[in-house]
């Protein structure tokens, strides 16, 4: 049997999903923090795509729904045979300025048509929600030291956009002309 992974003890979060603020059922393991725990929580959890690639057949057997949480480096091409089994795949932005997560949604829903949640976490803040929608995220957890309201207005900031992107295939000038 793998090791398995304990909750996280991080920083208290506030997600955002549909547009609406919402409590977040999905408890964030990391096998990290101590191998020698026999069991996962009761419950939907969200591990380390890396771990969940590394011991798929055994936590295919577990009773309780499966997320997977990817690193920037993570390569989207290797889960792919999974998407299926996959409810949520959270991704991972360490600091604001890392763009590797936009690409990493685009990817998801327009190459490999993923049609879970897909959630933004990290270091994200209410003037990205715009575009991080706009990439292909319908979640996003923010982080406690950030104002989820604040941060929830933000989906509001811009009108409209001029190009094309997940979930309005035809830029702005096709809308209007035909």
């Amino acid at each position: 049997m793998p090791p398995q992974p304990t909750r996280s003890s991080s920083m208290p979060e506030q997600l955002i999903r549909h547009g609406h603020l919402e409590a977040d059922p999905w408890q964030r393991v990391d096998p990290a923090a101590d191998a020698a725990s026999s069991t996962l929580p009761d419950g939907p959890i969200l591990l380390p795509a890396s771990f969940w690639l590394a011991h798929r057949d055994t936590l295919r057997q577990r009773v309780g729904t499966i997320g997977v949480s990817l690193a920037p480096t993570f390569r989207v091409e290797d889960l792919v045979p999974d998407l299926r089994l996959l409810p949520l795949i959270a991704v991972e932005f360490p600091k604001f300025t890392d763009g590797r997560g936009y690409s990493t949604a685009r990817l998801l829903r327009e190459r490999y048509n993923y049609s879970g949640e897909l959630r933004a976490v990290g270091d994200i803040g209410r003037d990205q929600l715009f575009f991080l929608r706009r990439a292909g995220f319908d979640a996003f957890l923010i982080p406690e030291s950030r104002d989820a309201n604040d941060a929830l207005l933000g989906l509001a900031d811009y009108p409209g956009a001029y190009q094309a992107a997940v979930g309005q295939r035809l830029p702005h000038f096709r809308r209007r002309f035909g």
